[in-house]
């Protein structure tokens, strides 16, 4: 059974350099393991990677154990419904890819609050 994203197509890659998604396949799927629900493709800011260390969320030391590189601004990486959310109230939301945003996410985070940081998709995915 095909993923589908938040815009009822097929799910696309989030990224691969660094290698993202819970799973570290490059996509944004989910499932029973996946306690954080790491849904959403963010491209990541200074804004938001501080806010999320404010918050206990360290994104950009790296951890090798967890096969995380650490993230520096630009970067895809497929992150927390909840923390997204969190910055999304405190203002340093990131940026979403929405073709890569797994629909799961919408039992967590309403489409509305996802299209008003969407941003474009290329025509080729890969290039994410």
């Amino acid at each position: 059974m095909t993923e589908r994203n938040v815009l009822g197509a097929d799910l696309q890659p989030c990224g691969t350099d660094p290698m993202t998604g819970f799973f570290r396949d490059g996509c944004c799927k989910t499932g029973p393991d996946d306690l954080g629900s790491h849904t959403i493709c963010a491209v990541v800011t200074s804004e938001f990677l501080d806010h999320q260390r404010s918050i206990g969320n360290d994104l950009t030391t790296a951890r090798p154990r967890y096969r995380f590189p650490g993230l520096v601004p630009g970067d895809r990486w497929c992150v927390t419904a909840v923390n997204w959310a969190r910055a999304y109230r405190d203002g340093a939301a990131a940026p979403v890819v929405l073709a890569a945003t797994h629909e799961a996410v919408l039992q967590i985070v309403p489409i509305a609050m996802l299209r008003q940081h969407a941003v474009d998709v290329p025509d080729d995915p890969s290039a994410l």
